[in-house]
């Protein structure tokens, strides 16, 4: 039996920073500007490879400090290494890492791409470095409805996938993409992390209306709400991270916020390498815009929802382990 998103219960935690490690002092003085934390799992170990033992070693050092940090808000992973829509059986040694994790840090929740970036070269396993597109038709969701039932039955949380940027078209597709996310998320059980800024875009790029997409997607499968900047390059838009939300942005969050009943965070992700040209200031400023929105929608106001969060994360507390 599939367990919907909507039959679980999402911690409503607020707004989320992602993190890099230029950011470090932001975590370590969050002055109420942000609640929690989302932390990509794989830069906090070594994947040495299959048929290597141990497979995967933790960053101790890295290790210790989320720890530490997580003693303070919660933490959420937002994975990279899954690649849910390669063709080859799922890594379940990878997913006994990420269950590893979730004894350590009981995340309420966590997610990765709906992507793939492993390929399979003569039985062989060859990273192409870049989250790639999958087909939007049924022999897709067909193969990755396994995978998930895995991984929602190694770790006893509800699992995200979040909607991926496209730089090229596929031709002759089964379903537009809203019908794609909308039936994978029926089907499958896994819930949507909606990212808006990957939607703004392919909008750009492709030259279609980000509002209509948004419009047909059912937000109820909503978990996660992704928000960035990005910025052009030789013609084409990129998903950078690289700067503030777009005016566009903005919008499409003002529009899909109070139509996710089920949403735990929204989090503004930033690549490190363009902190410095963003500037702390700003960078504090979009994520306090972040919170009055956030709290306008779910009638909190800022010290509510901070004790409302806090309260949530003491609850938790006992299960971490050192």
């Amino acid at each position: 039996m599939v367990k919907h998103l909507s039959e679980q219960t999402l911690p409503r935690l607020g707004v989320a920073l992602a993190f890099q490690a230029p950011l470090k002092t932001l975590f370590e003085q969050p002055d109420d500007d942000f609640d929690l934390a989302e932390v990509v799992p794989d830069i906090l170990w070594v994947d040495q490879g299959e048929g290597v033992h141990p497979r995967f070693i933790d960053d101790a050092e890295g290790m210790a400090w989320l720890r530490a940090l997580r003693a303070n808000m919660p933490v959420i992973p937002h994975g990279i290494g899954m690649s849910i829509g390669s063709a080859r059986p799922q890594d379940m040694e990878h997913l006994q890492q990420l269950q590893r994790w979730h004894q350590q840090l009981q995340f309420p929740w966590h997610s990765d791409h709906l992507a793939f970036h492993v390929a399979d070269r003569n039985g062989q396993p060859i990273n192409t470095g870049v989250t790639l597109p999958l087909p939007r038709d049924r022999q897709t969701i067909e193969m990755i409805r396994p995978k998930v039932q895995q991984v929602m039955q190694t770790i006893p949380v509800p699992f995200l996938l979040e909607n991926n940027v496209y730089y090229f078209d596929m031709p002759d597709e089964d379903m537009d993409e809203a019908r794609f996310l909308n039936t994978l998320c029926a089907e499958t059980g896994c819930g949507l992390l909606l990212d808006l800024h990957n939607i703004y875009t392919n909008a750009v790029n492709h030259g279609f209306d980000a509002m209509d997409l948004l419009a047909d997607i059912d937000l109820r499968h909503v978990g996660e709400i992704h928000v960035a900047g990005g910025m052009t390059h030789e013609g084409v838009y990129l998903d950078a991270h690289s700067d503030v939300l777009p005016d566009l942005v903005w919008t499409m969050l003002e529009h899909a916020l109070p139509r996710c009943p089920n949403v735990g965070a929204v989090t503004f992700e930033l690549f490190g390498s363009w902190y410095d040209v963003v500037g702390e200031q700003r960078v504090r400023a979009e994520l306090r815009r972040l919170k009055r929105i956030w709290a306008d929608v779910f009638n909190s106001g800022g010290g509510a929802l901070k004790s409302a969060t806090r309260a949530r994360h003491r609850a938790g507390e006992s299960a971490l382990t050192s």
